[in-house]
């Protein structure tokens, strides 16, 4: 990073961890869970600058953690109906819920990256540039006018043009159109994900100018994590450091510099007035599903998850288990046991819980039951 002068004037605001965590959370919108109301799914999702949701699923628990009333219904029909939000491969690569009018100009900024840097891997599958090209003309004019289709359908209309795809080169050209704008995700057939053109889908909303879209990419990343650093930055949006670092620049005279135990980090000016509140929030307790945003969106987890546990939520090979979040900090796991005639939301905490920590974790069992449309007990496993 340049000298700190050359981001910000004013001398660095000590932050403890506990003000830290309180600040990310209410940028979360983790504190208070919101009154339902029409279009909530979309503004989650959109101050959130997206849901990584390569488990439809846990994106959708994801919402519910972060909006009042919901139900797992209201996350499809935002999808499906109304069309406000849309699954697609966006930061890092990797699938996401996004606002559809972000779309536009997050998949002109980050789309070609991400693209390009899968180039090889597709060549090795078959699919070199000029087989890509091909590949992607043949998809546009399968799907052209057509029903969402499936995986197999998409391959099987591929395979009558004459472009015959196998393993690994299947998903690597969904990927590779998806993030050239061409197609999206559509509505599941049960557990089947579909596609459809995205022109014919939703409308993506305009593309931004390069630098005009990172300064928004930027801008949006700090209102729904500050305090963070442009590591943070970079590892969530899978930018190279060096472009993060110079995206910070881009904005410095809207940031103020914080201090987190001597690490230095920073918020968008606009956000000064929390400094105050984050003493005078409650106790918060949230059951946050699997590869959720909060976790996935720093480089350096120890703050909220604790070393000596970070192997249990955080075991390798691109997983994160669903976690048990008190105050701003991973406390335990969960999941939701199921058989025929009952299910049960189990919590495994990694220290035993005060009495206060059991009576939200009650309600918040309670509220994930709510929304899954199933009656559930709870049980807490001993702590290890």
């Amino acid at each position: 990073m340049p000298p700190r002068a050359a981001l910000v004037e004013v001398a660095p605001i000590p932050l403890t961890e506990d003000q830290t965590l309180q600040l990310r959370l209410h940028a979360q919108h983790l504190t208070s869970q919101r009154t339902r109301r029409a279009g909530a799914v979309a503004k989650v999702v959109r101050e959130l600058c997206g849901i990584q949701a390569q488990d439809a699923g846990a994106a959708a628990l994801g919402i519910r953690a972060r909006a009042a009333g919901l139900r797992a219904a209201d996350v499809e029909r935002a999808l499906v109906q109304d069309r406000s939000i849309v699954r697609s491969w966006c930061m890092r690569g990797t699938l996401h819920l996004l606002a559809s009018e972000d779309l536009g100009w997050l998949l002109g900024l980050l789309g070609p990256r991400f693209a390009r840097s899968n180039r090889g891997r597709r060549a090795q599958l078959g699919l070199d540039d000029d087989g890509s090209r091909r590949a992607i003309r043949a998809l546009r004019s399968a799907m052209s006018g057509s029903a969402p289709l499936t995986r197999r359908q998409i391959v099987e209309k591929l395979a009558a043009r004459r472009i015959h795809l196998t393993g690994q080169a299947r998903p690597h050209l969904l990927s590779l159109a998806s993030l050239e704008g061409i197609i999206c995700h559509g509505p599941s057939q049960g557990r089947e994900p579909t596609f459809v053109l995205l022109a014919e889908w939703i409308d993506p909303g305009p593309a931004l100018p390069q630098e005009e879209a990172l300064r928004q990419l930027t801008q949006r990343y700090l209102s729904a994590y500050a305090p963070a650093a442009p590591e943070d930055f970079a590892a969530w949006s899978g930018l190279p450091l060096t472009e993060a670092r110079n995206a910070w620049r881009g904005i410095s005279g809207g940031l103020l510099e914080a201090r987190i135990g001597g690490s230095p980090a920073w918020m968008l000016k606009t956000q000064a007035k929390r400094l105050g509140e984050a003493a005078e929030r409650g106790r918060v307790v949230r059951l946050l599903p699997s590869f959720d945003t909060y976790l996935l969106g720093y480089h350096n987890r120890g703050l909220v998850l604790p070393g000596k546990h970070a192997r249990r939520i955080l075991p390798g090979g691109g997983l994160v288990h669903p976690a048990l979040l008190v105050d701003g900090r991973v406390l335990g796991r969960w999941r939701v046991a199921r058989n025929r005639n009952a299910a049960e939301v189990v919590v495994e905490p990694f220290q035993a819980l005060g009495r206060d920590v059991r009576r939200l974790l009650q309600v918040e069992a309670d509220d994930v039951a709510r929304f899954l449309g199933v009656e559930a007990g709870l049980r807490v496993l001993k702590p290890g």
